[in-house]
């Protein structure tokens, strides 16, 4: 009996000392998220609800009702919308280029690699590649007008609703590679033989085999997408300017303008940008376990 107490005991701080250990290893995760994300969420969720001299208020939230700020809203959540959907269709066919196209295994790896880099490619630099791309002085600008061809005789213009919609796709695309290409790789070849046993044809497959299972997918990559634009303010202001009324630009300009200066109003405008971010991750998460339960 000695001996068995003696080895209960000695074994407890073991597993005390692991778990310290294991503990220490995500601290800094933790203490990162708890400086830069959580401790300024509470902050700016609490200063939406405060007047400057600290006093409870709603005016703010109902300030945000305005017709300029609703415009803004608005206009935001179309230009989300659009590079969204740009970017989760471009994606998904590139993907299935990728998975089911046939291309060797080189051109796969290169593609991957590159859209980790492109789906991270955002801001100034995102903003001054574009201008010096497709500005009224861009490289291909000149090319097509030596052919010819004026692109801003058409209408066109870089810094608008579809010029920073298209700005957005350059981040939107590889994303969305990258997140639903796992997906594609979890089809099994079993649903395709068993679909052609039973005399269906490839486009029966898609439409009553394959899409239903990556639906949850597409959709939850889509919202994740709109989300991801719709948080955007490095390259909207870069690109833009103060030109678009985004909900971003608004809320630098009350927080940092010098004529718009309401710190107060801005955090109530950043509070409904995570109210509606954080809706769409919600239910990112909640079609991304559906979709991986389908494919277990």
């Amino acid at each position: 009996m000695s001996i068995v107490t003696t080895s209960t005991v000695s074994s407890t701080p073991m597993i005390n000392k692991r778990a310290v250990v294991d503990w220490m290893g995500i601290a800094p995760f933790l203490i990162f998220a708890l400086l830069f994300l959580i401790f300024p969420t509470v902050y700016l969720v609490a200063g939406a609800f405060l007047t400057p001299d600290g006093s409870f208020t709603l005016k703010n939230i109902t300030d945000l009702f305005t017709p300029k700020i609703m415009s803004a809203y608005l206009i935001s959540i179309e230009i989300s919308v659009a590079s969204a959907l740009g970017g989760a269709i471009i994606g998904f066919y590139l993907a299935w280029a990728l998975v089911l196209g046939g291309l060797p295994t080189w051109v796969r790896h290169a593609f991957l690699t590159f859209s980790g880099v492109a789906s991270n490619f955002a801001g100034v630099p995102l903003a001054f590649s574009f201008i010096a791309t497709l500005g009224r002085q861009g490289l291909v600008t000149i090319l097509l007008a030596h052919f010819g061809f004026k692109l801003y005789d058409t209408g066109f213009n870089l810094l608008s609703f579809f010029g920073l919609t298209i700005t957005y796709m350059y981040f939107q695309i590889p994303l969305m590679v990258l997140i639903i290409t796992p997906a594609l790789d979890g089809m099994k070849k079993e649903w395709r033989e068993a679909a052609s046993i039973l005399g269906a044809t490839n486009g029966q497959y898609w439409r009553m085999v394959a899409l239903p299972i990556l639906w949850p997918s597409l959709l939850g990559t889509t919202l994740l997408l709109f989300a991801n634009s719709f948080g955007a303010i490095a390259t909207a202001i870069a690109l833009t300017g103060s030109t678009l009324n985004i909900v971003p630009i608004v809320l630098y300009a009350q927080i940092r303008g010098d004529v718009l200066h309401n710190a107060n109003l801005g955090y109530a405008l950043a509070l409904g940008m995570i109210v509606i971010t954080g809706i769409s991750n919600v239910i990112y998460i909640l079609m991304r376990m559906r979709a991986e339960r389908w494919q277990k």
